[in-house]
């Protein structure tokens, strides 16, 4: 029985808001990368369904929110226009 847990981990540029968002022709896309095993990575594309960057941004991060097991979101302390 293996005793290795895996808990998510997330690489965040502070300069960049638009981090892990791809815009595919004008729909911003969930662009993020996972390691199912020690040798190997899939990375993952997902739509977030919107042409909107705001709501990308503010879909991106429930994800995250989710993904982390946090029920609430901080407070945005960087308020910044790409």
């Amino acid at each position: 029985m293996s005793n290795i847990i895996t808990l998510p981990s997330l690489r965040v540029n502070p300069d960049n808001v638009n981090h892990h968002l791809w815009n595919n022709n004008g729909t911003w896309f969930l662009h993020y990368t996972v390691y199912p095993t020690p040798f190997t990575k899939e990375r993952i594309r997902r739509s977030l369904g919107t042409k909107n960057v705001e709501v990308a941004r503010e879909r991106r991060d429930a994800f995250f929110l989710q993904l982390t097991g946090q029920k609430t979101a901080q407070p945005n302390r960087q308020t910044a226009v790409a």
